[in-house]
């Protein structure tokens, strides 16, 4: 593998990243056959790793959820040659114990979107991939080690439920979700998808920041934002860890998501 490829991606908010941790940073503008990415992509060098950044709602969080290009975005990232992706989302709890501030690093997901486009192969060719396992097995063994280290409240399985946005639920649809899902969100879909056919391998990082109404409690943006910004640091110290330990050859099966995948 060259020395400056570009293997590990990440898409999150613009609070997350902190350009400090790396070096020789320089934002670039990528095209895609989708159109632009959210933003300006981020280039800079951890640890001697290259790495690229995408704030998912723009650097200025102007890009509500629905109206995200996640194909712009993924194709964006393939392009520069990521084959890891961390995907950072913020979500509210649909359990007592998935407990605003906590970290829940997803395994399964549910998708309740209803207008976004889900596919890159959308034209003359089907392709059915699968997502039985949707995040990548090897990115979250190292994550778990590494939130167990450092000795943060974290829950190493979680089911995430994707939501359309931009308006939260309404009490009943969150007592509905809470059927089958630990914590809610609007962002892990398409992009997860997406990414597995890319053949990316994706980890998602998710910071619990409320309870959402099932609990009688109002889901307050400002009260979101306040525990955000209590949970950047956590989540920046373990990308620091995770993007030192992530190794440069994969040993998962990511990388054959497509193999089977087309009907020919």
């Amino acid at each position: 593998m060259p020395a400056d490829k570009i293997s590990i991606g990440i898409i999150g908010g613009t609070g997350i990243y902190n350009e400090k941790d790396s070096k020789e940073t320089k934002k670039i503008k990528v095209s895609t056959p989708y159109g632009s990415p959210s933003d300006l992509i981020t280039i800079g060098k951890f640890n001697g790793k290259k790495i690229a950044f995408i704030p998912r709602h723009g650097s200025n969080h102007t890009i509500p959820p629905h109206k995200i290009n996640f194909r712009a975005n993924i194709m964006a990232l393939k392009a520069l040659g990521v084959e890891k992706l961390i995907s950072l989302s913020a979500v509210g709890s649909l359990r007592e114990n998935f407990k605003p501030g906590d970290i829940v690093l997803s395994d399964q997901f549910i998708d309740f979107t209803k207008q976004r486009i889900q596919t890159f192969y959308d034209g003359n060719r089907v392709c059915h991939i699968s997502t039985a396992e949707p995040f990548c097995s090897e990115l979250r063994r190292i994550a778990i080690d590494i939130t167990k280290k450092l000795k943060f409240s974290f829950h190493e399985n979680g089911t995430y439920c994707c939501i359309e946005g931009p308006r939260f639920s309404t009490r009943a649809e969150s007592r509905f979700f809470r059927n089958f899902a630990d914590v809610i969100g609007m962002t892990i879909c398409p992009e997860v998808t997406l990414a597995r056919e890319k053949e990316m391998c994706v980890l998602n990082i998710s910071t619990v920041t409320d309870y959402d109404v099932w609990a009688k409690k109002p889901v307050s943006v400002e009260d979101i934002i306040k525990v955000m910004k209590e949970n950047n640091e956590k989540i920046r110290e373990i990308l620091r860890n995770l993007i030192e330990a992530i190794p440069e050859k994969r040993h998962c099966e990511c990388g054959k998501a497509l193999e089977n995948a087309f009907v020919d």
